[in-house]
């Protein structure tokens, strides 16, 4: 709740956000709040799997050979060492995914994307593009999607600091 103009605040209390904040901010977290539980139901419905999942199949599906190291693939898809896992074992119990060891390595590991996985992508695709272009690219003018990439990348490059120590999930 907005109790202070921003710039009256006093020191050591909070920056309130000014109404036209709030509403900027309300708008964002419902937009982005109801564009992934569009996109989960989409692919749920589709192909069988939450959004996350197909983000990790397209992760490995750019990557060369398609694999990448564990850590990696936590660090691209901005998720928990431990969420991850979890993950690959479920792609890995439906033949999309394999596991192998690291040879330089002993506890690294590789996710692989199978030729089953790169043909579930193959058969999907299409429909979920289909949802993304519906839900945000037909909405908007070319001149918003690009200030829509531009603010999203300032954000993005703010939240991702690169200093040893930084509390990021993919070092949890």
């Amino acid at each position: 709740m907005n109790t202070a103009p921003a710039s009256s605040a006093a020191a050591g209390e909070p920056r309130w956000l000014t109404d036209e904040e709030q509403r900027v901010w309300r708008a964002y977290v419902d937009a982005t709040t109801l564009l992934e539980d569009h996109l989960d139901r989409q692919l749920q419905r589709d192909a069988g799997m939450p959004h996350v999942y197909y983000g990790l199949l397209v992760k490995l599906a750019e990557a060369p050979r398609r694999r990448l190291r564990m850590t990696e693939l936590a660090k691209d898809a901005k998720i928990t060492r431990s969420r991850l896992s979890h993950a690959v074992a479920r792609l890995e119990k439906n033949g999309w995914v394999r596991r192998e060891d690291c040879p330089s390595d002993k506890r690294g590991q590789f996710a692989v994307l199978t030729d089953e996985g790169t043909e579930v992508l193959r058969r999907h695709a299409p429909g979920h593009v289909n949802a993304v272009r519906q839900a945000v690219f037909d909405r908007l003018t070319p001149e918003q999607q690009k200030s829509l990439g531009e603010i999203m990348g300032i954000i993005a490059e703010g939240l991702q600091p690169s200093e040893a120590g930084a509390d990021l999930p993919w070092l949890r």
